[in-house]
């Protein structure tokens, strides 16, 4: 069976598949590693195709969400004293990696998605096709929750975040009802949220995602401060890579993607790094075909050169 086939099993049974497995181990296992941190560590898919590649190395493995690494726990038994799983958000890799005793790592990947338990779970409140509390906190140990940011923030700091964060093109109208809406009740589901969302642009499907996908992912991003975590991570993650060593991102939408793109490649043009994908890794159609959650993924690599850090 080709790593691409393989998945891991989560608690509820369910099949949980990492996106582009072959294309990342073909990546990372080009160093020949033996110090790996997979930094959004989800199901542990990625890491144990990454430990069975590379069956020397050691993973260090970092996720903000405390269930991800009890349901991943599993999963990774098999590898035993190899894995060292810390939870932590990945824009703190270079003080995790340096108190688990990773100096440098050889390889490093990070994987932006979603992961499927969390959004499968309707008790997260992540997924407006489930009904549950509005909440989308990653990490359970955080204060701010969807459901503050839906009830507290004012209509011009709404329509921002739609805005910037999922690039909707009606974010005025969408803040607006749930402005108006909140007025009478307080919004304490991702149902109401939903409804909210259809009730001011409509149930048409545009470019073949729900109307509601935009809203959800943007307010996903603001609650879990995303966007400054991949910048901190970004900064961080390049200068802690071995000589040789191998940086992998996977992006889901064009925020994230050019984020890392442009990032990837103002390294490249400084000579301490090169950029191993000028142009885009995606998905196969037949991995799309058999797991459709992959359909958006956009795969880019970094290495670094044995010439040092730029700064």
């Amino acid at each position: 069976m080709s790593l691409a086939a393989k998945s891991h099993n989560g608690a509820d049974g369910r099949a949980h598949v990492p996106v582009m497995a072959v294309e990342v181990v073909e990546l990372l296992s080009a160093p020949h590693p033996l110090t790996i941190v997979d930094a959004t560590l989800g199901t542990g898919g990625h890491s144990a195709a990454m430990l069975t590649a590379a069956r020397q190395a050691r993973l260090l493995a970092i996720d903000h969400d405390a269930l991800a690494i009890e349901h991943a726990r599993e999963g990774l038994a098999q590898f035993g004293s190899r894995v060292m799983a810390v939870q932590a958000n990945f824009s703190e890799i270079a003080s995790v990696m340096k108190e688990a005793g990773f100096e440098r790592a050889d390889a490093i990947l990070a994987d932006l998605g979603m992961s499927s338990f969390a959004l499968d779970d309707a008790s997260r409140g992540f997924s407006f096709r489930l009904d549950g509390p509005l909440d989308m906190r990653m990490d359970q140990r955080a204060q701010y929750s969807a459901y503050d940011l839906i009830n507290e923030e004012s209509e011009a700091e709404l329509a921002r975040i739609i805005r910037e964060y999922g690039e909707e093109r009606m974010p005025g109208r969408i803040a607006r009802t749930i402005v108006e809406a909140r007025r009478k009740r307080r919004i304490e589901t991702s149902a109401e949220l939903r409804a909210l969302v259809e009730r001011a642009i409509g149930t048409r499907r545009s470019g073949g995602i729900h109307p509601a996908t935009r809203t959800f992912q943007a307010i996903r991003i603001a609650v879990n401060r995303e966007v400054e975590s991949l910048e901190a991570f970004l900064r961080d993650a390049p200068t802690m890579l071995a000589p040789g060593g191998r940086l992998a991102i996977i992006a889901y939408h064009s925020l994230e993607d050019r984020a890392v793109k442009n990032c990837f490649r103002e390294l490249g043009r400084t000579g301490a790094y090169k950029n191993l994908s000028a142009k885009v890794i995606k998905p196969t159609p037949r991995e799309i075909a058999e797991n459709p959650r992959a359909r958006s993924a956009r795969l880019r690599c970094l290495e670094k050169m044995s010439g040092g850090d730029p700064l």
